[in-house]
């Protein structure tokens, strides 16, 4: 919903600026005195200056800065503070030239002549060494690290582009960036976490400062890399992998998890700015139901309200909101509302009043309010770094959850300011923290910019949990900073509706996959502009693997909904939104997944297969439009949509099924040696396959191994699937799977109310076996059978034992490239083996 770009002021220059082009430069010196510390050391510089490096685990360093004797204040908004007090002891490891210390995962040692640092795996690799000393102008702080040729950057969440970050520069700093492209940046959120890797070993950093910062992965240098921060602390994190899945699950454990969503998050989204009046978002909903397009969920944007202040409604265009959202809930729908955080400077509108009552917005360095104009006029902007404010925020939304909306949507929150020269709050707006943990004083905007978005949607999402305590929320956000995803979930912003966009938007959801938000997705079709009916529907294809399936587009622009363009079009866009939804259950285990251990649902192939290359570079640089969809599915759209010519889809391990056809994708023929080379010559090479690419297919792959959850069709998530749950198993090594369900809207779930389950299946000599581990918690399924297809098995006889008995009521039902039996869920758990 945005309107123009920002314009960036020289202080953002500055700061992208590697330290060598800049005057007043000065490093911390050289080693005056080193303390051990129980876990960790303390060094003195002979600048006066101080560097404190402490293991929070064995694979976690820690590492803090100052040019002054006096470390700052320990606080953080992305880490708690029982995180970072965590501690391991380690071994003090110093040489002739060094002083450091080693845990069970890493050697940490720094310079005695010029303090740099390097950071070793316990098998010697290098996973961080800086290349010049850490260097100090002013406020502004940066680091550079040496960085080898064959090495690859990946994450800082919201950024456009190609997936792999070397050979660019990058700011963090929250920005309202309205049709967007590639070489826009910054954007909306700053995460400033990346990740390294190098021949399929990982290693994370994590630069907790909240300032405008800067990263350059070798734009300034062919050698090395660097970052920085315009002020703040140098307060940064190690970790040290070594695989990808750890790294990820480390700074996971950093930052914090996303919470469980509500299941209906994960249905189909239909949304645009805006359905009104009341009659017109009727007509969708209907619509949606009579055309029998599975959705979850309608979206309501700033149109609404009453002259649009948040919290309100228009009772002209909305005559009865309550009775809408009465009906839409007897419809099987969710409703999601727009609370934008600007608060309209009227007096007599009730949170104005209330927010100036409690001394709740921001101010200008003079104490008085600041007043920015957006969408409702002059506004004023609420000081969420007081938690009396955001308990504030929170109970603003309590007309809204009492008339029945099921969700909200934290828009505009960068923020952004519309009669601003740089687009949003001046640098010099003054915050009041005031906040558990943490030193009581004020700070500017300068400081708070990149964190601000992120404690809006935590005010929101608090609120909700104090108005609703046993309904999960459901909060969206635009803006945010590392741990958000603790708050929210979120999207890609305001895209364009082209083809280039919908090429954009797989590496932009992996970045953020990586950077701590699983839950995401793009603005389907594209916001600005309008979308043609073929590339709405590839994109609709597309989105259908994604974690948030939402349809969104802006006014003024062409009707997006799933049926416009004719009905050929329509079947198309049904059938895999309809398969999205027979994919329930193991959407739904890959989101608890992200809540239990910090994985994202959509994910770059190298993420799960580190040692899949090419070249030695991973298979996600040739092909950036591949992605997987968990563990077991990969998801292969053409790396230029809109291109009619074939392409090749490359495989990260040998064995893999067509998802739609069951068939298995045929090895290709070895590579001829050349002549006179030994027979050990001949070469295999890796699994690929061409593909034709067509307007109403998408190549979905299925990792052979897999056992994949599936349920019957139905039109919404809060309808009860009638049938038996599917079990679809794809034979070949490494054959496992599992399923965790709950009643998807409560928090039941952590009091032992949900259900876990784990497959196998293994060749036996007379066949092949599945076992069905027991059920763990105590939540009942709606499912009382099992209906096993198993894909890339043909059995010689027609036998059945279940438990190790002979079943003859269980017949082999036969199938296209599949075979099939149903039997009974037992809680105590089921062995199948079909001879």
């Amino acid at each position: 919903m945005r309107e123009r770009f920002l314009l960036f002021c020289a202080a953002a220059l500055l700061c992208a600026l590697p330290m060598s082009s800049r005057a007043q430069e000065h490093s911390l010196g050289s080693l005056a005195s080193a303390t051990s510390l129980p876990n960790g050391i303390r060094i003195q510089a002979s600048s006066g200056g101080v560097e404190q490096i402490v293991a929070l685990r064995g694979d976690i360093i820690r590492v803090r800065a100052a040019a002054t004797a006096t470390l700052p204040e320990d606080a953080s908004w992305a880490v708690a503070e029982t995180t970072r007090k965590s501690s391991v002891p380690v071994e003090r490891e110093d040489t002739a030239s060094t002083v450091g210390f080693r845990t069970g995962a890493v050697h940490v040692s720094v310079a005695r002549a010029d303090l740099r640092l390097t950071v070793r795996s316990n098998h010697g690799r290098i996973l961080f060494a800086e290349s010049a000393p850490l260097s100090f102008d002013g406020s502004s702080f940066r680091i550079s690290e040496t960085m080898p040729a064959d090495e690859h950057y990946f994450g800082l969440g919201d950024k456009a582009g190609p997936l792999d970050r070397r050979n660019r520069a990058f700011t963090l700093w929250n920005t309202d960036s309205y049709r967007y492209q590639e070489s826009t940046d910054p954007l909306y959120k700053s995460i400033p976490f990346f990740l390294t890797f190098r021949k399929g070993h990982a290693a994370g950093l994590f630069l907790d400062n909240t300032w405008r910062s800067s990263f350059d992965f070798g734009k300034a240098s062919a050698t090395s890399y660097s970052f920085g921060a315009a002020g703040g602390p140098v307060n940064y994190y190690i970790l040290a992998g070594p695989t990808p899945h750890q790294v990820i699950e480390a700074y996971a454990w950093l930052t914090g998890k996303p919470p469980l969503p509500p299941r209906w998050m994960l249905g189909f989204q239909q949304s645009r700015y805006s359905y009104t009046p009341q009659s017109r978002l009727m007509e969708i909903a209907t619509r949606l139901r009579a055309d029998r397009i599975p959705a979850d969920a309608l979206y309501l944007d700033i149109d609404f309200q009453d002259r649009n202040r948040p919290f309100t409604i228009d009772t002209k265009t909305f005559p009865d909101m309550p009775g809408a959202l009465a009906k839409l809930h007897k419809m099987g729908f969710h409703v999601v509302a727009i609370t934008d955080l600007h608060i309209a400077k009227v007096p007599g509108y009730a949170p104005y009043d209330s927010g100036i009552a409690g001394d709740h917005f921001v101010h200008n360095p003079d104490g008085s309010v600041y007043i920015g104009s957006v969408w409702p006029g002059p506004s004023a902007f609420p000081d969420f770094t007081q938690a009396s404010t955001r308990v504030w925020w929170g109970t603003l939304y309590k007309n809204f959850v009492n008339i029945g909306f099921d969700g909200f949507w934290n828009d505009m929150n960068e923020p952004s300011v519309f009669d601003s020269p740089t687009g949003t709050m001046p640098l010099d707006v003054v915050h009041r923290i005031d906040e558990p943990g943490m030193a009581k004083r004020t700070a500017t905007h300068a400081e708070i910019h990149n964190v601000y978005g992120m404690e809006n949607s935590r005010a929101t999402y608090d609120g909700l949990r104090a108005l609703e305590p046993i309904v999960r929320p459901f909060v969206l956000t635009r803006a945010s900073y590392a741990g958000g995803q603790r708050y929210a979930a979120t999207w890609t912003g305001d895209n364009s509706s082209t083809w280039n966009h919908l090429r954009m938007t797989t590496p932009m959801i992996e970045s953020l996959g990586l950077s701590g938000f699983s839950f995401t997705g793009a603005d389907v079709g594209g916001f600005a502009g309008s979308a043609t009916p073929d590339l709405l529907t590839k994109w609709l294809e597309v989105a259908a693997f994604q974690p948030i399936d939402r349809d969104h587009t802006e006014k003024g622009s062409a009707n997006q909904e799933p049926w416009v363009g004719g009905i050929a079009q329509e079947n198309i866009r049904r059938s895999f939104i309809e398969e999205r939804y027979r994919l329930m259950p193991y959407l739904y285990t890959l989101a608890e997944e992200s809540a239990s251990k910090g994985l994202p649902m959509v994910r770059p192939l190298f993420l799960d297969y580190p040692t899949a290359a090419r070249d030695g570079h991973p298979l996600d640089l040739d092909n950036g439009a591949e992605f997987l969809l968990g563990h077991d599915l990969l998801v292969a759209p053409a790396p230029y949509p809109e291109a009619p010519d074939d392409y090749t889809v490359e495989f990260p391990t040998a064995a893999w099924y067509d998802f739609w056809t069951g068939a298995r994708v045929p090895q290709p023929a070895p590579v001829d040696p050349p002549p006179n080379a030994p027979p050990a010559a001949t070469a295999l090479v890796p699994l690929h396959t061409q593909v034709h690419p067509t307007l109403g297919n998408l190549p979905v792959y299925v990792r052979a191994g897999s056992i994949l959850p599936m349920q019957p069709l139905v039109q919404s998530t809060g309808e009860t699937p009638h049938g038996p749950l599917t079990l679809r198993v794809y034979a070949g090594d490494d054959c496992r799977g599992s399923l965790y369900t709950d009643d998807g809207q409560s928090f039941a779930y952590q009091r032992g109310d949900f259900l876990r389950m784990s497959f196998t299946c293994s060749v036996t000599p007379h066949g092949i076996a599945i076992h069905v581990s027991q059920h763990e918690g105590s939540y009942i399924p709606w499912w009382k059978s099992l209906r096993v297809e198993v894909y890339g098995f043909t059995p010689a006889r027609q036998a059945v034992l279940v438990d190790g008995k002979q079943s003859p009521t269980t017949a082999v039902q036969h199938g296209d490239r599949y075979v099939a039996v149903t039997v009974p869920d037992s809680a105590a758990g089921t062995s199948i083996e079909i001879q």
